[in-house]
């Protein structure tokens, strides 16, 4: 395995897991909502980096449907959260 490829993947994976530990402890929705957000993010980039360091391009409509993923779920926890403090006025 590539010294680089490891390196990364250290890092990401620490990264990953105090992202897993905001998403657990919170406190609020919108909290865990970004901490899901920066954990996609983080998958994205280490596969994104694994695409440029072994030269190939498998991956891509994998990121493509994390991204999408990423994007509609962080709109459905807006709209949730706005109805939520609409109702509580």
């Amino acid at each position: 395995m590539n010294v680089l490829l490891l390196a990364i993947y250290v890092v990401f994976g620490v990264a990953a897991l105090l992202t897993v530990w905001r998403i657990i402890i919170g406190p609020s929705i919108l909290d865990r909502a970004v901490a899901s957000d920066v954990l996609l993010t983080e998958v994205m980039c280490v596969l994104g980096a694994e695409m440029a360091i072994n030269h190939h391009t498998r991956t891509l409509p994998v990121l493509l449907i994390i991204a999408a993923v990423g994007v509609f779920g962080s709109i459905s926890i807006a709209r949730f959260v706005a109805r939520r403090d609409n109702a509580q006025r």
